[in-house]
């Protein structure tokens, strides 16, 4: 029997820290540019409340998607000793490509993948670089792609990053954007022959509406009343995604495990998006109501409450800190089942189940 394992990972998370204070003298304004009618202290608090983030990493100005996506691809090969010359495939995640600082035009080609490849110095023309655009859960979507080509005999080592600069994206005058920050994760992936109740992939499921769902995360002009309507910041309809979210991802992380043959209470963790938190306790909540038990303690590690959201980063950046002992509430031990599951624009969803 043959499973793609993750047999390394790394992560890189920027140096500048945004606290929540320092959004204290932003005007924000609502969607129709009507300046919202109380105090910007009580604005910040009350995110604070919803979201659970008090502070989130920018890169620094002298680093891009690629360069970050560089770094962390580094780490994870280091971890998994695989000489970079022999993988694959190489694809990164992201959903706006190279942004400058100071800048919010977006740079996709070549693709960041290629940069990468080129960063990373291989020369092997037979790994293949490629990006993918699936919202927040393009890293674990790049994951299930390399599983595919894996098990059709197509690639035997893959490397998956996921990289974002939302911060050079944001409109500063949007409640929304003190959500976005920016990092990168990543992971190699090997086809080897195990045995059963070793490592790899176990399942996989994915699902995608795109009706009135697609506009639920866009590109659109700031919130300010004189703004230039020719500029573009990344957009959110909140609610909706929250109510999107709390409804159809505990269902698909059901088919998943269900899929896998694994039975819940074998389940020791779940990896999932860093959106917001109290959305993401919501979805754990009603997974486990789909089997009509409780939410077991310490079954959901975080890193959204100094890291902010980070898009397509937050799930490879959560997965290595945890392996690397970096939560010390949390741990994983060769055996354990744990689950992966993210949500994001398209409207997309994806869950992995994995044995560690």
């Amino acid at each position: 029997m043959q499973r793609s394992i993750i047999t390394g990972t790394g992560s890189y998370i920027p140096s500048v820290i945004k606290k929540n204070s320092d959004f204290i003298s932003n005007s924000f304004f609502t969607e129709d540019k009507h300046s919202i009618d109380r105090p910007q202290k009580e604005i910040v608090e009350k995110f604070k409340q919803i979201t659970g983030i008090e502070e989130r990493r920018y890169a620094p100005e002298n680093m891009t998607a690629s360069d970050m996506a560089i770094q962390a691809a580094l780490l994870a090969i280091k971890d998994s000793g695989v000489d970079p010359e022999t993988l694959d495939q190489l694809i990164v995640a992201h959903n706006y490509g190279d942004v400058l600082a100071n800048t919010v035009q977006m740079d996709g080609v070549p693709s960041l993948a290629s940069r990468v490849k080129q960063g990373l110095g291989i020369k092997n023309p037979s790994c293949i670089p490629y990006d993918i655009l699936f919202g927040c859960p393009g890293w674990l979507q790049g994951l299930i792609q390399a599983d595919l080509y894996c098990r059709a005999g197509a690639a035997k080592k893959c490397l998956v990053i996921g990289t974002e600069t939302l911060s050079r994206v944001v409109d500063d005058y949007d409640r929304d954007s003190m959500i976005f920050s920016d990092g990168a994760g990543a992971c190699v992936m090997e086809y080897q022959e195990v045995t059963a109740g070793q490592a790899g992939i176990l399942s996989t499921s994915t699902r995608s509406d795109c009706v009135e769902e697609a506009g639920y995360i866009y590109f659109g002009e700031s919130n300010a009343p004189d703004a230039d309507a020719h500029t573009r910041y990344i957009k959110m309809k909140g609610r909706k995604v929250y109510e999107y979210a709390v409804k159809y991802v505990p269902a698909a992380m059901k088919e998943c495990l269900d899929k896998s043959g694994i039975g819940l209470h074998e389940l020791k963790k779940i990896f999932i998006h860093q959106a917001n938190e109290k959305m993401d306790e919501s979805i754990v909540r009603a997974f486990y109501q789909l089997y009509g038990a409780q939410t077991p303690r310490d079954i959901m590690p975080m890193c959204i409450h100094w890291l902010g959201n980070s898009s397509v980063a937050t799930i490879p950046t959560l997965y290595d800190l945890v392996r690397r002992n970096q939560l010390p509430e949390h741990s994983l031990q060769p055996g354990d089942v744990i689950l992966f599951a993210s949500v994001g624009a398209g409207m997309n969803i994806n869950a992995v189940c994995y044995r560690y």
